[in-house]
């Protein structure tokens, strides 16, 4: 599916599908971090079952104020002990599937939200 929004001045996802989006100019195949303040990051896990804590502590460190977890094609929420540095610096978190993340993602950042979304791509 292609997204073609109106204007935004902030990095935006341009389009998705199964196991890929899309950001600017440049198809991405893997599990990836894209942030309104132009952050765009590997995530170093390859499946759903492969979450651990670092993953999300890697995230707290992004000082932002919401980040939106895409957990791949399906809708899957992780274990809340994982998202323990989130809670600690009180940034929100939402889960839903990667597709719908992609698109919640472009109307927050539009908006001028400091928002990240991680997604997994499996």
């Amino acid at each position: 599916m292609k997204i073609h929004p109106d204007s935004i001045s902030v990095q935006s996802i341009k389009g998705y599908g199964p196991g890929w989006v899309q950001v600017a100019d440049q198809k991405i195949t893997h599990s990836v971090i894209i942030g309104s303040r132009g952050e765009r990051l590997d995530w170093q896990c390859q499946r759903f079952e492969d979450l651990t804590r670092a993953h999300f502590d890697q995230l707290a460190q992004l000082k932002t104020e919401l980040v939106i977890f895409g957990s791949g094609e399906r809708l899957r929420f992780v274990n809340p002990a994982l998202t323990q540095a989130l809670i600690g610096q009180q940034i929100g978190m939402e889960t839903m599937d990667t597709p719908a993340a992609c698109r919640t993602y472009n109307i927050l950042a539009s908006e001028g939200r400091s928002v990240v979304v991680a997604l997994l791509m499996s």
